[in-house]
């Protein structure tokens, strides 16, 4: 397959109608063109103004979007299954994760983190406070606990605690993908509107979060926080 393939990437953008918008479905299929490391085009689509390129292309849809090699692709995790598949080795690294595990961990954090954050009653911030520390505290867990290579790799009895840098080792992976750009948002929009910090005693998330934001494929795939607060600013209902 060659580099000279069209491969364009349709995003939301942001408020001032060019940047990226708050949108975890772009960014993680942003990140996998990126790590798969094909040539791609990246067109910010702005949902204000209803452009015709929406349709053109894709009527009816909403970005993220994909148009590969004249074929226009609208459902995120199809489109990729589709890249995983089509963009494979020996030219493109595959991005599947080895473990299972590393596809679900931390799969109910935004689902705990959107009926915490939507929530306008006082009574029930405590409990549903718990249920987004609940869900965050399993995800450290998986991340603080070594995988089958890392306890083969080191044969040690006192190797009880993990230093991987990702879901499923030193690699980001499609899970990353999916999870990352969702975990930024929890991260931004908690601390903004609640005063919430992903408490420092879940090691095992800063640790991950950090070497994320050194790597360039998810650092500068990310909205600004500013556009993430503004997104969530009619979302996010104020304790009464």
């Amino acid at each position: 397959m060659s580099d000279t393939l069209q491969v364009e990437l349709f995003v939301k953008a942001a408020n001032d109608g060019q940047s990226i918008g708050n949108c975890p479905f772009s960014q993680r299929l942003f990140m996998v063109l990126w790590l798969k490391g094909v040539t791609f085009n990246v067109t910010t689509v702005d949902m204000k103004k209803k452009p015709d390129i929406l349709k053109d292309l894709a009527p009816g849809a909403q970005p993220p979007f994909l148009l590969f090699a004249g074929e226009v692709r609208t459902d995120t995790n199809k489109i990729e299954e589709f890249l995983e598949e089509t963009l494979c080795p020996p030219k493109y690294p595959k991005l599947a994760s080895r473990n299972p595990e590393s596809n679900t961990a931390g799969l109910d954090v935004f689902a705990k983190f959107s009926a915490y954050i939507k929530n306008s009653n006082p009574a029930l911030n405590q409990s549903l406070e718990k249920g987004l520390l609940k869900a965050l505290k399993a995800l450290d867990i998986y991340l603080n606990t070594p995988l089958p290579d890392e306890i083969d790799e080191n044969c040690a009895e006192d190797e009880s605690v993990s230093n991987r840098k990702f879901l499923d080792g030193n690699e980001l992976t499609l899970s990353d993908c999916n999870l990352l750009p969702k975990l930024n948002i929890v991260q931004v929009v908690c601390e903004h509107f609640r005063g919430f910090k992903i408490p420092a005693e879940f090691t095992g998330i800063h640790r991950y979060l950090q070497n994320a934001y050194k790597r360039e494929e998810f650092a500068s795939t990310c909205p600004d926080a500013a556009e993430i607060s503004r997104a969530y600013a009619e979302v996010a209902k104020p304790l009464k």
